[in-house]
């Protein structure tokens, strides 16, 4: 199961490329009720690999409904501002 990054409206991003995430692969973290993307890295600096699309490595919301033994099943996941600078705009707190 690969879940792919959609886009990604951070652009103070290292990772962010014209709305694309250059990180191999993004980790999503956070808190109950809240997902943010624990990749996230604003210094500046441009990062990540050329043309690579991100997937989702590792998802540690256990009570969203996509997770599946902490990885995504979402069709695609989408990342951009929320609570945090950059979260999971696609997380949903499993009822």
């Amino acid at each position: 199961m690969t879940t792919n990054v959609a886009d990604c409206s951070v652009t103070n991003c290292s990772f962010n490329d014209h709305h694309e995430c250059n990180a191999s692969a993004i980790t999503v973290a956070g808190n109950e009720d809240h997902a943010h993307c624990a990749t996230f890295v604003d210094i500046g600096v441009h990062g990540g690999l050329p043309k690579v699309l991100a997937t989702i490595g590792a998802c540690q919301r256990a009570e969203c409904t996509y997770n599946d033994h902490l990885m995504c099943g979402a069709p695609e996941v989408h990342v951009g501002p929320g609570a945090d600078n950059a979260d999971c705009l696609t997380y949903r707190h499993a009822s």
